[in-house]
């Protein structure tokens, strides 16, 4: 049967979508997008990006290096997905229309994607720095609309997503602790001859058990001098006695990640003093960080506040330069919401029900690497960790 009697034949006995959320929620969701609409004199937006759809419609496929695309307008949402990925958008999307093309025809997408856009009105707003939109689509569309407007309208949706429901905030919870049960596994896997690939099955085996789905980044474990350089990942490397063993997990619920960073040392003995000291700024870092994120506050703010923390290294460790970004509903290959970052010059204002993960991994180059996070959330009062980590280095036996 072709990709269209599929979807009837599906239609036909789903009673229910597959969704990970009520109705209730994609319309307060939709409802604050339109807004955003109205004030910036848009019609509609064409939306490519997995995890943006994914917000809007609770679309949610494992294959997201396709084209797919959501004509978004108030009241009416047009869904494009590739003939292998219909069953996916009638189990799950809440949408008004479901657009198939051919999975080995990608010129089919233009004609039909226009003619929804043309229908949406005369001003579409487009992410023209996001990653889901194809140079190619956006030419053809341009030849095929005539006067419809294509206006860029990059992080519009942003600042809803940033602000967290309680069904979203909840999400990331569970989440927290299936990532912690993968982090108890992988600190109990590790010892002096195992290999990096030990400890991220022991840890991966953990999350799937506890219940974790397919996971935006697959688990990070290094060692050693590698734990230096910056993602880098396992790849069948032994573990000495003394190497610290740098560990990053983030399990998704919901499409949910609230992700961990922990490190520990390989052995019995106690970890150098070194060592432990750049712990311990990390530790200083996060709570200077921390402490600035209250409602009102800029994400600068904070960002200079934990500047002003790791001063003692800043000549001696290489840090990213951004001290928090938002995590919420991601797909592969990242878990990395996107819609904002605690770094110098980054002027929004903290308010409550942003959720930020802390990657705080000060690394010194060609010898290690010692990094500890939390999943943060900021509160009326300030913020509150999601996730629970130990701060404290530790030895692995």
């Amino acid at each position: 049967m072709d990709h269209i009697t599929y979807q009837d034949r599906l239609r036909n006995v789903l009673s229910n979508r597959e969704a990970g959320f009520p109705d209730a929620e994609f319309d307060r969701r939709g409802q604050a997008l339109d807004r955003r609409l109205e004030a910036s004199g848009l019609d509609a937006l064409l939306i490519t990006q997995p995890a943006d759809i994914y917000y809007l419609t609770g679309y949610n496929t494992f294959e997201v290096s396709v084209h797919t695309a959501l004509v978004y307008s108030p009241g009416r949402r047009v869904l494009q997905v590739p003939s292998i990925e219909t069953g996916p958008a009638v189990a799950c999307a809440r949408c008004e229309e479901i657009l198939g093309y051919r999975w080995e025809g990608p010129e089919e997408v233009i004609a039909p994607l226009a003619d929804a856009l043309a229908a949406a009105g005369s001003r579409i707003g487009i992410d023209a720095w996001g990653a889901g939109l194809r140079h190619g689509i956006v030419e053809g569309l341009k030849r095929k609309l005539g006067r419809v407007e294509l206006l860029d309208a990059s992080g519009l949706l942003a600042p809803v997503k940033r602000v967290k429901s309680d069904l979203e905030i909840a999400c990331l919870e569970r989440s927290a602790r299936i990532t912690e049960a993968g982090i108890a596994a992988a600190r109990a896997a590790v010892q002096p001859g195992v290999t990096d690939n030990d400890v991220a099955a022991a840890a991966s085996a953990a999350m799937l058990a506890a219940g974790t789905e397919f996971m935006s980044m697959q688990p990070i474990v290094v060692a050693g001098r590698r734990s230096s350089i910056i993602h880098t990942n396992h790849r069948r490397f032994p573990i000495a006695a003394g190497e610290p063993v740098f560990i990053e997990l983030g399990a998704a619920y919901e499409r949910y990640t609230a992700p961990l960073m922990h490190t520990l040392v390989a052995g019995s003995e106690s970890p150098p003093e070194r060592m432990r000291r750049v712990a311990d700024i990390g530790h200083y870092v996060f709570n200077a960080v921390t402490g600035a994120m209250t409602p009102g506050n800029s994400f600068d703010q904070a960002a200079r506040a934990g500047e002003a923390a790791l001063a003692p290294l800043v000549d001696d460790v290489f840090f990213s330069g951004v001290f928090g970004y938002t995590v919420g509903a991601q797909f592969p290959p990242s878990w990395v919401e996107g819609s904002g970052f605690i770094a110098r010059g980054q002027q929004a204002l903290f308010e409550p029900n942003m959720v930020f993960h802390l990657p705080l991994c000060l690394r010194i180059p060609g010898h290690w690497g010692i990094g500890f996070s939390e999943t943060v959330r900021v509160t009326e009062t300030g913020a509150e960790a999601l996730t629970r980590n130990s701060w404290v280095l530790q030895p692995s036996h």
